[in-house]
């Protein structure tokens, strides 16, 4: 029999692991992703990356820095020549200039955002986030003991739509930040420079951080580039631009990103990298040089490949009677109202086992995604084209 202070001492003793981690949701995406492991033959629409490998010239730089012996620590934010390349992307994309200290490079786009949150969350703030989102940027906010404020977009017969005033009446006294990310994962919306202007000058007055997440910006299909907070701000706002190598230049697995933040804060963001992972591996970031350097006609070519892949999809599915859709402007996914579906998860499930296609349910990506699905376009034609078939069946 226990001792009666044994007893005690058990009941005072904190939790095995903190509640912010253990009621973590777990992914939707992941949910019905598993189950396609149990279905033979299905056309996977569901995650967010393409089919095609990292260009040769890319891997072949990698392999020569491993061949060259450079395994060694790198500088916590990044070695030099990256930081050079990112200053000269920068200003040929936008024609702004940054400075060195402004440049982190992280490992992955969702460490960086895992960063920003680190450096800015105390318990209790809340960011007000504009939704449907991908589901991950959530839980960096929770992880802090932070609270997540959704605003949706609107789902209009001109494609999504920001309200600014739902999005300023969001915020109060605890809100720390305003995350929007765009073009937007999973809607391919792209907030106009008009409201980004609109939204800088008012965290300007509330002392408010804007966290800009900017990994699809290259992926528009009627300019060079998607509007950019990085445009309009001055060195010393309150914006974090976060970055990855991931999407644009088909660099999933790598797991490279970058941060650009105001002056001031690189001693801050140095600490940050030196406690959460050390450096990045030497041999990635040459990769990423030479990937920065010499990959304007791939990513060209990738745009053109998924416009062609958009358009086809978007014909499909606006031709299948229980289906509304919008053409993304940017990204590579786009979201389908389906008529009558009640639960997108369940729907999901359904279609992997009739159709044998996947698709991600769009509860998963916050308020405003419920009633819709997720599919990612990212693939060739021919295997859109089956998937398409398929789904008819059901959609029809």
């Amino acid at each position: 029999m226990t001792p009666p202070d044994q007893a005690v001492a058990a009941l005072d003793r904190p939790p095995l692991i903190r509640p912010q981690i253990s009621e973590l949701q777990d992914s939707k995406i992941v949910e019905v992703w598993k189950l396609g492991f149990t279905v033979p033959d299905v056309i996977g629409l569901w995650v967010g990356e393409g089919d095609v490998p990292t260009p040769a010239f890319i891997n072949d730089a990698a392999i020569a820095s491993l061949q060259a012996g450079e395994t060694f620590y790198t500088p916590k934010r990044g070695i030099p020549e990256l930081h050079q390349a990112l200053i000269d992307y920068h200003r040929d994309l936008y024609g702004i200039r940054l400075a060195d200290e402004r440049i982190a490079v992280t490992s992955a786009g969702m460490n960086a955002m895992m960063l920003v949150m680190q450096a800015i969350i105390t318990p209790g703030d809340n960011v007000v986030v504009v939704t449907p989102v991908w589901p991950n940027l959530a839980a960096t906010i929770e992880i802090m003991n932070g609270e997540v404020r959704e605003l949706a977009l609107e789902s209009t017969p001109a494609g999504w739509q920001l309200d600014l005033d739902r999005l300023f009446s969001a915020c109060d006294q605890r809100t720390r930040a305003i995350y929007i990310a765009s073009p937007g994962n999973p809607t391919g919306w792209v907030m106009p420079a008009e409201q980004q202007q609109a939204v800088l000058e008012f965290c300007r007055r509330r002392g408010v951080w804007v966290i800009a997440d900017e990994v699809y910006a290259r992926l528009i299909y009627d300019r060079k580039v998607a509007p950019s907070f990085l445009s309009l701000a001055s060195p010393e706002d309150r914006l974090f631009a976060v970055n990855s190598f991931s999407k644009t230049w088909a660099m999933t697995g790598w797991r490279v990103g970058w941060l650009i933040m105001p002056t001031g804060l690189a001693a801050i963001f140095d600490k940050l990298l030196q406690d959460n992972t050390s450096a990045g591996p030497p041999f990635l970031l040459r990769g990423f040089l030479v990937a920065n350097r010499q990959v304007g006609g791939f990513v060209a070519e990738t745009v053109d490949r998924y416009r062609a892949a958009r358009d086809l999809v978007v014909q499909r599915l606006s031709a299948m009677r229980k289906v509304k859709v919008t053409r993304p402007e940017a990204a590579f996914y786009l979201m389908l109202h389906v008529d009558g579906m009640e639960d997108a998860l369940h729907f999901a499930k359904r279609l992997v086992h009739e159709t044998r296609v996947g698709l991600a349910p769009g509860s998963a990506f916050g308020a405003g995604g419920e009633g819709f699905l997720r599919l990612c376009f990212a693939s060739s034609l021919p295997r859109l084209s089956e998937a398409m078939d398929r789904l008819e069946k059901v959609l029809d």
